[in-house]
């Protein structure tokens, strides 16, 4: 791909994010059908990084059309690479040369999964100058553990504006105890013990599925690991590393997410395509609030139900209940009978951007940052609704399907980050909704 080129194509992506869309919804309509997930969003951005270990083509299958792909892929084409199918299912990636250690900043600062570039850079490039990245919480989601584990392995901080770092001997292995068990710090970890040439171990890792399958695909290009799934995982690294072909893993987070949704609106609702052992720690949680659910093989069924409160729940680090659920288990929560107290100690924003259901008419009682009373069953009405982050505006979406009236969910497209085709799903699946572009 010639300069002109590239610079088109990242110019390109860049303004489809810029873009501002608004959903309308008219709530009341139970939703029922079918529908299946693409491939998991938290594995495909460091699938994506990876591809720049290797100069030969990596192949990645069941890719999520959502608009964060398309911002990394934009991100390496920036780099220097030629990526081949941006917007459909199917990515190939060849990182023949790696051009710069700068990735382009506007695009850096609309994803945080961009902090993954940083290993395979400095494998690559002996240097990488990375601007602040964005999206979800980048006030409170900091880099220590990423910074902890790459100056362990011989990287320099450089006193620059964002992240500058420099390794021109190349990255070294490292036995380390990781600060915390941070997915995107296991990750950054594991990508640059990739390039180490020698045994790294990490422990205290973060043991999420995607994370083993971060472990799966450097292990196809030529990685020794040992570990993968577990708190602590053993890199054999520095070898020449090949390209790989994969097919990602259903993406159990929009599965369950979908799940939450038909269990607010009182539908009936089967999602295909996330792997049963991903989606227990959310059926279980519905299984407590009496939500019928039948998991069979690759198949998630909803049915009509009569939910009640949970008690106390509290998040944990997998296979605990998922920080990325409490948004939307908060929302069925208005919908189920009782009380139930919801403590997520890893994140406060999200139970700030729930404040906006109390003017829907839910039941809320905001403890502190971290812990959130909720009492149902309360009729919402429908109202204007910020989309704060990806997991609270998908929730902010689940409540307005619910709601009595007209509810307009904005910006659309803070959603889209993460879940594909939702419009689409929404209106297959007899929602009655409608997209309006600005």
């Amino acid at each position: 791909m010639v300069n002109s080129e590239r610079v088109a194509r990242v110019s390109q992506i860049r303004g489809k994010v810029q873009t501002v869309s608004t959903l309308l919804v008219e709530g009341g309509h139970r939703l029922e059908g079918a529908l299946t997930v693409e491939g998991n969003k938290n594995a495909a951005l460091p699938l994506l990084a990876a591809c720049l270990l290797t100069d030969q083509e990596c192949v990645l299958t069941n890719m999520p059309r959502i608009r964060d792909v398309d911002v990394m892929a934009a991100l390496l084409v920036d780099l220097g690479a030629t990526v081949d199918g941006i917007g459909t299912s199917t990515l190939r990636v060849t990182c023949a040369r790696v051009t710069s250690d700068a990735p382009d900043a506007a695009l850096v600062g609309r994803l945080r999964g961009s902090v993954l570039l940083l290993g395979p850079l400095l494998a690559r490039r002996g240097s990488a100058r990375l601007a602040d990245p964005g999206g979800d919480f980048p006030t409170r989601r900091t880099l220590s553990t990423h910074l902890q584990a790459l100056t362990a392995m011989g990287a320099r901080l450089v006193d620059a504006p964002g992240h500058v770092l420099d390794a021109p001997d190349g990255v070294k292995p490292v036995s380390l105890y990781l600060e915390e068990a941070s997915v995107t710090g296991t990750e950054t970890a594991l990508l640059a013990a990739a390039a180490a040439p020698g045994r790294s171990q990490f422990r205290h890792a973060a043991c999420e599925p995607h994370v083993a399958e971060l472990c799966a695909f450097i292990q196809q290009m030529g990685v020794g690991i040992e570990g993968a799934g577990t708190s602590t995982i053993t890199v054999e690294g520095g070898m020449r590393l090949t390209g790989a072909t994969h097919q990602l893993s259903g993406d159990y987070l929009e599965a369950g997410s979908w799940a939450v949704v038909a269990a607010v609106t009182g539908g009936a609702v089967e999602i295909s395509g996330a792997r049963p052992d991903d989606l227990e720690p959310v059926t279980a949680v519905l299984g407590r609030m009496k939500v019928q659910c039948r998991l069979d093989h690759d198949r998630l069924q909803v049915l009509p139900s009569q939910p009640v409160g949970l008690g106390r729940l509290a998040t944990g680090l997998w296979p605990g209940f998922p920080s990325d659920f409490v948004s939307l288990l908060a929302v069925l929560a208005t919908q189920a009978t009782g009380r139930s107290l919801i403590h997520d100690w890893m994140y406060e924003l999200r139970l700030f951007a729930l404040e906006q259901l109390s003017g829907m008419g839910a039941d809320f009682f905001l403890c502190d940052p971290h812990r959130i009373i909720v009492t149902g069953p309360t009729r919402l009405r429908g109202r204007q609704l910020d989309g704060r982050d990806l997991r609270s505006g998908m929730a902010l979406i689940a409540a307005a399907l619910a709601a009595d009236g007209e509810s307009r969910v904005r910006p659309l497209e803070t959603v889209e980050r993460g879940y594909a085709r939702v419009v689409e799903h929404l209106v297959a699946l007899g929602a009655r909704v409608e997209r309006v572009d600005e």
